[in-house]
């Protein structure tokens, strides 16, 4: 599994909710659907289409996950969002647009290897940048505090937190590959003409 971002627990709303520290599968599944009608994700799947890649109705998909994350791209099977873990639809939001740049990335690359450590890091570095998951806002949120330099210093943080979950990585290797890359990827705004 391509790891997702890594999200913090909190109650949902409801009975069902509230039992298990997040939403309920039926309310991840239609705020899903909600999230298929923004700009960014509409975007990301005609992009994803046009690199000959379909996206099947049941692509992305609600779960409760036994993990602590938010969400995660498999290939071949799609995209998972972990309703136990999203409060929220901005999270589902954020969960399928940081998800489809990882299809995107599996879909355009015929030699992109999970297990290798350079490899994932690009993917993470690019869908941390991509997706917003680092505007200052979110890391606000997060209580991540800092006016100068805040989204490399976000992106570089959770590309660790994904790679420390790639049995396939040791720490250091998980490091070096970042580093190795990181220009690069960085600066890859594929499908975007800019980091949006």
């Amino acid at each position: 599994m391509a790891p997702g971002s890594a999200s913090e627990p909190a109650s949902g709303n409801s009975v069902a909710s509230a039992a298990n520290g997040g939403m309920t599968v039926e309310e991840c599944e239609h705020m899903i659907q909600r999230s298929m009608r923004t700009p960014m994700v509409k975007f990301l799947k005609e992009h994803l289409e046009k690199g000959g890649c379909n996206i099947a109705s049941n692509f992305i998909k609600a779960i409760n996950c036994d993990q602590r994350m938010s969400g995660g791209y498999v290939r071949g099977e799609g995209i998972v969002v972990c309703s136990n873990y999203m409060n929220i639809q901005d999270e589902v939001n954020q969960v399928v647009i940081h998800e489809l740049i990882h299809a995107y990335d599996d879909c355009r690359a015929a030699n992109l290897d999970w297990t290798n450590c350079a490899h994932h890091a690009c993917s993470e570095i690019r869908a941390g940048h991509l997706s917003g998951d680092c505007h200052y806002k979110r890391e606000l949120l997060r209580g991540f505090v800092k006016l100068r330099g805040h989204e490399q210093e976000c992106v570089r943080r959770r590309v660790m937190k994904s790679l420390a979950n790639n049995p396939y990585c040791s720490e250091a290797a998980a490091k070096d590959a970042m580093e190795a890359v990181w220009d690069t990827c960085y600066n890859d705004t594929k499908p975007f003409d800019r980091a949006p």
